[in-house]
């Protein structure tokens, strides 16, 4: 074998060696995860820049402008959608093309150790013709050496931007290392797609994308899908765009926050996810929501404040698991009456909307404590809100308030009312305000009120007590600064002062609103009223 070696010419060592000099230089080859994650890109790419052209498509002509610059705006934006897609698809396209090189050098490295191959045998025909084939014995290329060079590659693509290199993470949960680096270290397009095929092989359970895509990543690929197993799954603080339609195969996923993004709608598919409980939207751009989005019949935790919805769909009273719902600063002008169906509502955020009156089935919300209305433009509050005896917190400043119902008094255990802020609209308080005996803050700020009512000095568990630029005179603006305690105080030596008649009058009319208020009745049996 020693002779042999010795007879090999120069210049096919000399090649030998240049093939695997060549073998070595070569950019890290893509995993068979990098690969499908590009495919996934390319075809996600290609089916949303369809959408995106068709809505261009869809376009329609203001009555000024005239059809030809028409015609050249919708080429313009078209070719931007075309432009863009290319630019996604780039990185995609790099990878498969590598892997194609990577598939032309396989063949030639096996033709070359063919070859060369000289196996470790007695010398049978099969080897004498491959030595014969060369006219020399020469050594044959280590696979163990291809195999140590293809180890020493892995890590990120020499390319326009490298694959994510995903570390070795527990099998439930996979989250991105923050880095502080800023956009450059953050997932491209392909890099998400190759973590999101990473993570379906794994069977990960928890996944948390929060700021970690670059700007230019608003879409995500058709891949997501492939989570079948995720539970829980954070995607905010990007600037998605669209979520894909095989969001809606996560059957098994409970919690989803997309929050602070720029989603402007959802698929129909996401109505599919129905084992969700807590879903954050708020800080998006959605205008609508799928009429599918009621069979999310799971849903306890639901925000979807800072968006611009001016409605919801009927369907939403199907959310009768529903214990939260945050629909602050939208476009809404009136809540659907199906509303009253979730009956399981503890918490209901309605303030900066364009409301200008409650359906009366917001009656039926036995559950709720808290309802919170600030900055709408609400005349008045519909008399079955009686009924919610459970309410702990009612906020209606800054709105258009022109009286509050006697039957609110009934609510006995309120314990923060805020009506302030109504301006020029608000004068009086009702009569019965003194039922509200676990009152503790009350706020008649910036109203028109100048006489608190008699019944006021049965508030003896009022500790905050805000009527700034409210023009009372009953009592005086010094009774006043003194705090909550002082006036009650001056409302019972009031009305201990008056004529004893009209003392007697305003103690019957206080019990007869007592003993007819069904709350009172309902959960205030044992409850004893005393009166100073």
């Amino acid at each position: 074998m020693g002779n042999l070696h010795k007879r090999i010419p120069p210049a096919v060592v000399e090649a030998m060696e240049e093939i695997v000099r060549v073998y070595r230089s070569l950019p890290p080859r893509p995993s068979v995860e990098e690969v499908e994650a590009a495919v996934a890109v390319i075809k996600s790419s290609i089916a949303e820049e369809e959408l995106r052209i068709e809505e261009v498509g869809r376009m329609e002509r203001a009555h000024d402008l005239p059809e030809v610059l028409f015609l050249v705006l919708q080429e313009v934006k078209k070719s931007l959608v075309q432009l863009q897609s290319h630019e996604q698809r780039r990185e995609s396209l790099y990878v498969l093309e590598l892997d194609k090189r990577f598939q032309v050098f396989d063949e030639l490295i096996q033709r070359a150790s063919k070859l060369v191959s000289s196996e470790e045998s007695d010398g049978g025909a099969e080897d004498e013709r491959k030595r014969a084939s060369f006219g020399v014995v020469v050594p044959k290329i280590d696979k163990a050496l291809i195999k140590e060079d293809e180890d020493e590659k892995k890590g990120e693509l020499d390319g326009p931007k490298g694959l994510v290199n995903v570390p070795s993470v527990s099998p439930l949960k996979s989250e991105v290392p923050f880095s502080a680096g800023g956009d450059a270290d953050k997932l491209t397009l392909i890099q998400v797609a190759s973590l999101i095929e990473f993570t379906a092989k794994h069977g990960t359970e928890v996944l948390n994308l929060r700021d970690k895509l670059m700007d230019r990543v608003e879409w995500l690929p058709l891949s997501l899908g492939k989570l079948k197993d995720i539970t829980e799954l954070d995607l905010s603080e990007n600037r998605i765009m669209a979520l894909p339609s095989t969001i809606g195969s996560l059957r098994f996923l409970t919690k989803l926050d997309i929050h602070s993004n720029q989603v402007i709608n959802l698929p129909d598919s996401f109505g599919e996810l129905s084992s969700l409980v807590d879903l954050d939207l708020h800080a998006n751009q959605l205008k609508s929501l799928p009429a599918l989005f009621g069979n999310l019949t799971s849903l306890a935790n639901l925000d979807l404040s800072s968006n611009r919805l001016s409605v919801l769909p009927e369907t939403f009273g199907n959310l009768t698991k529903l214990r939260r719902l945050n629909v602050e600063t939208n476009e809404l002008e009136e809540l659907p009456y199906t509303i009253g169906s979730c009956t399981s509502l503890v918490e209901l955020r309605l303030d900066f909307n364009q409301l200008k009156a409650l359906p009366e089935a917001i009656g039926k919300l036995e559950c709720l404590e808290v309802l919170t209305l600030h900055y709408n433009r609400i005349k008045g509050l519909p008399t079955t809100m009686a009924s919610l005896c459970r309410l702990k917190e009612l906020a209606v400043s800054f709105n258009e308030l022109e009286s509050i119902p006697e039957s609110l008094c009934f609510l006995a255990g309120l314990v923060k009312l805020d009506v302030g802020r109504n301006f020029a609209d608000l004068r009086t308080l009702p009569r019965s305000i003194g039922n509200l005996q676990m009152l503790q803050e009350l706020d008649i700020g910036n109203n028109q009120i100048r006489i608190l009512p008699e019944s006021f000095q049965f508030l003896s568990k009022l500790r905050v007590f805000h009527a700034d630029e409210t023009p009372l005179e009953v009592p005086p603006r010094e009774v006043v600064k003194l705090g909550a305690q002082a006036v009650v105080k001056y409302m019972a030596d009031l009305v201990a002062s008056n004529d004893p008649s009209s003392h007697l009058a305003e103690r019957k009319g206080f019990w007869f609103c007592l003993l007819c208020c069904p709350c009172s009745k309902k959960h205030n049996k044992d409850r004893d009223f005393a009166i100073a």
